[in-house]
């Protein structure tokens, strides 16, 4: 029992030995390890920079480019349909689609012979009816000189009646037959007398009449000549043949056009613009954008085209025209460009400008005055700048007058010589420290328009 209790007493103090053991070797380790560390450094902490580009606010007066797309057209499109029928005897040797055909050469003709024979119907006709004329008009004078011989007649035969009776019934001298003889002679004169007034009478109205038909007669040659006229078709002006539905030996007749013919001499462009555009930087004359119920006339500028399938930097220059109409569809304003067609040649630059190219045209509108010019990307969605203040960056609410191309046009919100931020900052911390270098002649755009004299942009109210 004894020796149970030795044991256990034993295992107890070597573990209680153990533990001490441990428990001062860690004592050891801490005191040697705390030795062996040194004391944490001092981190000088600095304010980070946000470092960008500005630009110094200057006010100035630009001019507006509006730019706009549209369609060349020929001023001038002609429609020739056949003014009379028949058979096609004679055709232009380069009557072909694309050909240009000088003015007054032949186009096509169509065989003339049934209105000449109507033309020497009618000429005949003519002459009958002037002969029958001068014939009435001749007996009319004639008979009017007969009017005093059958007046002395019936005189006569009235004097002579009145005789036989007097001395028939009073002097018992003659025959009851010899008076009635006398009567029937004068009723012969007066009878003839009243034929030749009446005669007399109708001589004007039969001269009308045939007058009349004298009239219709010319009416029906005019009217062949006309149609023999009409055979030939001609060009009207130096003419592009943009499309041919006629061939040798077809028979024609008046009705769908046979030919169209282009007048390359004048060009067009319907350009439409937007609304806001056309009421705030068209140029209109007298600074009025209407004039009674229509729009007013427009200052006729110099306008640069370019096509837009050319990558070089060729252009034509226009000219503004006139205001076309406003489509209430798209809420836009067509207005025209015109072309004259010797400034659309361009032989030295390759193609020339032609009906029915796709272009860019820039119009040189009204002036913007005291405005801020920014990259447009300086400008926020919200309609904000960043600008640097005390070297600190700052907030401002802007007013943007117009957006031109990559250009953004602030006409309040800064003030002269503020330093702008023109870096793209995402997001970024008002107040945040900065180091900037400052940009004086920072420009967006590429300069004068040639053509235009005007700032080349593209359009973005």
């Amino acid at each position: 029992m004894a020796i149970g209790n030795t044991r256990r007493s034993r295992k107890a103090l070597a573990r209680l030995l153990l533990f001490a053991g441990f428990v001062f070797l860690g004592i050891v380790l801490k005191i040697v390890l705390s030795s062996l560390r040194e004391p944490p450094r001092l981190v000088e902490t600095t304010e980070p920079t946000l470092e960008v580009e500005v630009v110094r606010a200057q006010p100035e007066d630009v001019p507006v480019v509006i730019t706009g797309f549209g369609e060349v057209r020929c001023l001038n499109i002609v429609a020739i349909t056949p003014k009379v029928a028949g058979e096609v005897v004679a055709i232009h040797p380069r009557l072909e689609q694309g050909e240009v055909i000088a003015k007054g050469e032949l186009l096509f003709r169509i065989d003339p012979t049934d209105y000449e024979t109507l033309k020497a119907q009618a000429e005949a006709q003519v002459r009958q009816l002037e002969s029958a004329i001068a014939l009435l008009k001749k007996r009319f004078e004639i008979d009017k000189g007969r009017v005093d011989t059958f007046t002395r007649t019936r005189d006569l035969a009235q004097l002579e009646f009145e005789r036989d009776k007097a001395l028939y019934e009073d002097a018992d001298v003659g025959t009851e037959s010899m008076v009635n003889l006398s009567e029937v002679t004068l009723n012969q004169a007066e009878d003839a007398y009243d034929q030749i007034e009446q005669a007399i009478e109708l001589y004007p109205l039969r001269i009308r009449e045939a007058e009349s038909g004298l009239a219709a007669a010319k009416a029906q040659l005019q009217q062949a000549l006309t149609s023999i006229e009409r055979t030939e078709i001609r060009a009207a002006f130096d003419a592009r043949v943009k499309l041919v539905q006629v061939e040798l030996g077809q028979n024609v007749a008046p009705g769908p056009p046979v030919l169209i013919l282009a007048d390359d001499s004048a060009l067009e462009i319907s350009v439409p613009l937007d609304s806001r555009d056309a009421r705030s930087w068209l140029p209109f004359l007298e600074d009025t954008e209407g004039d009674g119920s229509w729009f007013g006339p427009l200052e006729p500028v110099q306008c640069r085209i370019s096509w837009t399938e050319d990558s070089g930097e060729h252009y034509w220059p226009g000219t503004l025209d006139r205001v076309e109409r406003f489509d209430q569809m798209t809420r836009t304003v067509p207005v025209a460009i015109r072309i004259d067609g010797k400034a659309a040649a361009s032989a030295a630059h390759g193609l020339p400008l032609v009906d029915g190219m796709y272009c860019r045209v820039k119009i040189p509108g009204r002036t913007m005055r005291q405005v801020y010019r920014l990259p447009r990307w300086a400008v926020t969605f919200e309609g904000q700048v960043y600008v640097a203040e005390n070297q600190r960056l700052r907030r401002r609410e802007v007013a943007v007058v117009r957006n031109q191309g990559e250009e953004a046009f602030v006409s309040s919100g800064i003030e002269t010589d503020d330093l702008v931020v023109i870096t793209r900052l995402v997001n970024p911390l008002p107040g945040s420290l900065l180091a900037f270098t400052v940009d004086e002649a920072v420009v967006a755009g590429d300069g004068v328009c040639p053509a235009a004299g005007e700032p080349d942009a593209e359009t973005g109210s």
